[in-house]
């Protein structure tokens, strides 16, 4: 169940942190391989998605210790259709990974959230191609296409809010 998705705590003018650098922490500071930069690819081991939990603890200790509110952002910025075939994985798996990212979250969020850290979980929707060459740009049409599926996923899910990022 949603806890904060017609109401963000964030808008109230507290103070929120959030991670930073997902894929660049997993691979230059945790030493763990990311196909095409893509960390949901964690999601499909227990090695990997204990990575991910231990990446996100340490902001959910963070946000505990200093009482700042949580905004946990979901490892699925390349979890969308066309980066899932280049990895090889079919439309019915990238859809289990949107699906376990949040759930995951949530989890971190149970175990954290006290009335001074309030927990929002995000799902965080990627770039279809390359984010810094602003020459394969899509029509309105053409994204709300593309990102539709992840986005319907997240809509059904227990996910608060959804973040677009990096994106031409």
């Amino acid at each position: 169940m949603t806890r904060y998705r017609s109401q963000l705590p964030q808008l109230s003018g507290d103070l929120f942190i959030t991670d930073g650098g997902i894929e660049t922490t997993l691979i230059f500071l945790d030493g763990l391989e990311l196909p095409s930069f893509a960390a949901f690819v964690l999601l499909d081991s227990d090695q990997g998605f204990k990575a991910l939990d231990r990446y996100f603890r340490r902001y959910a200790d963070l946000a505990r210790k200093y009482r700042t509110g949580l905004i946990l952002e979901s490892p699925t910025w390349r979890a969308s259709s066309d980066w899932a075939t280049k990895l090889d994985y079919s439309d019915d798996a990238l859809a289990e990974f949107n699906r376990k990212a949040i759930e995951l979250l949530v989890r971190i969020r149970n175990d954290y959230e006290t009335p001074e850290t309030k927990v929002v979980v995000s799902d965080c929707v990627g770039l279809r191609g390359d984010g810094y060459k602003a020459s394969a740009r899509m029509s309105v049409e053409a994204a709300q296409d593309y990102h539709r599926r992840q986005i319907e996923v997240f809509r059904d899910s227990d996910a608060d809010m959804l973040t677009a990022i990096t994106m031409n």
